[in-house]
């Protein structure tokens, strides 16, 4: 019966390296000189970078009045209502909120 021990894939692993290393083939010399690389613009990630700027902070008095004056919270989400007023709009009045839906229709009961 054959036993692989360890120790023989020790004694195996140099000669399989050197064989390897033999195998592998030179590169081929090239026949033209190889040309430097063009050279290409660098151009900083950075370029242009605005440092953060903490705004003026306006008194929470002020700013409440300045949101009353332009009609409160309904002002505000009417303006929002009126962005998304799309596929999620309210129905109509008098339209059927149903009309788009179809369900089927229930199962009979067999009588025993």
């Amino acid at each position: 019966m054959f036993h692989s021990s360890p120790a023989r894939w020790l004694a195996a692993l140099p000669a399989i390296v050197a064989l390897s290393a033999i195998a592998q083939t030179a590169p081929a010399p090239s026949s033209t000189p190889q040309s430097d690389p063009p050279d290409l613009p660098f151009r900083s990630a950075f370029e242009g970078y605005k440092p953060y700027a903490d705004e003026k902070a306006i008194p929470w008095k002020e700013a409440n009045e300045t949101v009353y004056q332009r009609g409160g919270w309904r002002a505000y989400a009417k303006d929002a209502s009126e962005e998304g007023a799309g596929e999620n709009a309210p129905p109509k009045p008098g339209a059927d909120p149903h009309a788009g839906h179809s369900m089927p229709a229930p199962m009979k009961k067999e009588k025993p």
